[in-house]
C-alpha cells in the first residue's frame, strides 16, 4: 500500500514523541511535592489529560509507591469501578499476570444496587469480597464507588493494599478524594484534587505503577 503523500512537517517516530513529550511535561510541571519515585507516576498522567497544572492537585502518599508495588510483585489483583480502566491497563506490563477486575456488568449488581438504595458502581464494589483484601484498587470514574469502599473499610471490612482515587464529576467528586485523603487508618493512596479526575489518568497511574521503564513501555 502506498502511503499518502506528506504534506505537513510533524514527528513520526513514536520513541522521540515520547522523550520530546516527556520532556516538555517536565519543563512546564512541578512535581516537587511528590515523593521522588512517584515522578514519572505524575508524568504519565499529565501525559494522559495534556494538563500541566494537574501537579498541583496530585497528592500521593510517601508510601504509595512501594505499597503499590509490592502488591503487583506479589500478584494482587487490580480492582476497578469501570470497564474503561480495566481495558486500559497494558496486560503484559503487569509484573505477575495480575487479574484485573470490573464487576459492573455482575447480574448481582442491579438488585444491590436497589436494596442498597445506591448506584451501581458502588454496589459492584460489595462484590468483590475477599478479593479486596491486599489489592489494588483502581476508582477513576464514581465517587460513590469510593466512598462505598471506604465505608467498606470503616466496618471492619478487607483494607486495599493501595487505592488510586481518581473519581472525575462535579457531584462528588472532589469530596470522595478528600475522604480518601483524610481516611484513618490510613491506605497508601494517590488522589487528584478537586473535579478532575477519569478512565484515563487511572489507566495512566497503573500502567506507569506496573513498569519502570518509561519509553519502552509506551511504544507499542
Amino acid at each position: 500500500m502506498k502511503p499518502p503523500t506528506r504534506r505537513y512537517e510533524y514527528e513520526t517516530d513514536g520513541a522521540a514523541i515520547y522523550r520530546q513529550s516527556f520532556a516538555t511535561i517536565r519543563a512546564e510541571s512541578d512535581s516537587s511535592h511528590l515523593p521522588a519515585d512517584a515522578e514519572k507516576v505524575a508524568v504519565r498522567m499529565v501525559h494522559a489529560c495534556g494538563q500541566t497544572d494537574l501537579t498541583h492537585d496530585l497528592r500521593i502518599t510517601d508510601d504509595f509507591m512501594t505499597a503499590t508495588r509490592a502488591a503487583l510483585q506479589a500478584g494482587a489483583p487490580i480492582l476497578t469501578d469501570a470497564h474503561m480502566v480495566a481495558s486500559g491497563v497494558t496486560r503484559p506490563r503487569l509484573p505477575r499476570d495480575n487479574d484485573v477486575l470490573c464487576l459492573l456488568r455482575d447480574e448481582r449488581v442491579s438488585l444491590l444496587a436497589k436494596e442498597f438504595g445506591t448506584t451501581r458502581s458502588a454496589a459492584a464494589v460489595s462484590l468483590w469480597g475477599d478479593r479486596l483484601d491486599g489489592a489494588v484498587v483502581a476508582i477513576g470514574n464514581a465517587p460513590t464507588a469510593l466512598f462505598h469502599l471506604l465505608e467498606l473499610m470503616a466496618d471492619g471490612g478487607p483494607r486495599p493494599a493501595a487505592v488510586v482515587g481518581v473519581p472525575v464529576g462535579f457531584i462528588g467528586a472532589a469530596e470522595s478524594k478528600d475522604a480518601l485523603a483524610a481516611y484513618e487508618p490510613r491506605v497508601p493512596h494517590l488522589v487528584v484534587r478537586g473535579r478532575r479526575g477519569g478512565s484515563a489518568m487511572a489507566v495512566a497511574a497503573l500502567n506507569a505503577l506496573a513498569q519502570d521503564d518509561e519509553i519502552g513501555a509506551s511504544v507499542r
